[in-house]
């Protein structure tokens, strides 16, 4: 079952439970350097009052890939891991320091579903001020047959007009699924 998701001053409310935008900065209150006390102005930032050391947070990019076989059908994956396990979600991931977007998007597809793929044209970016990522979607083409892990339980071409709406996990993926089929 979903919880509702809805803002509560700094904090996103999921269900009837509060989640913090940043949890590590909120029980925070030392500098990391020399250990003097900090001001913290959660969720984005924090500032020594001793050493004038700032550690500033940011949205974490999220790079995923949108695939279309020869028939026009488009590939996803049904999570093997929460947020959203089970349900149907474009394939993708964390973006690591020292690659690009492009990058992060290849490996993903490579760990997650064992296929290659040439990564194309921006679909578009989505993002939140009460979500922690920023996901950057590309089209791609498989270079081969994709295939089932730990990260995705099973892995299906829909036809557009079969595409699972109620099941996907995130609401960027209806976004990124109704970019892609407005082209």
């Amino acid at each position: 079952m979903r919880g509702r998701v809805g803002r509560v001053g700094r904090r996103v409310v999921v269900g009837l439970r509060p989640v913090s935008l940043n949890p590590a900065l909120d029980e925070a209150g030392f500098c990391p350097r020399c250990g003097g006390r900090a001001r913290v102005e959660s969720p984005r930032s924090l500032h020594c009052q001793g050493c004038g050391y700032a550690l500033f947070f940011n949205p974490k990019p999220v790079g995923c890939a949108l695939a279309r076989d020869d028939e026009g059908r488009v590939w996803l994956a049904r999570r093997g891991f929460e947020p959203g396990r089970g349900q149907w979600s474009m394939p993708g991931g964390f973006v690591d320091l020292g690659e690009t977007v492009e990058e992060a998007v290849a490996r993903e597809l490579r760990e997650e579903l064992a296929v290659e793929a040439r990564i194309g044209a921006l679909i578009g970016v989505y993002s939140r001020a009460d979500d922690r990522t920023l996901v950057i979607v590309f089209e791609a083409r498989f270079t081969g047959e994709p295939q089932p892990s730990e990260e995705a339980l099973e892995v299906r071409a829909f036809d557009p007009q079969d595409i699972p709406w109620d099941e996907l996990a995130f609401w960027n993926d209806a976004a990124a699924l109704r970019d892609l089929l407005d082209r």
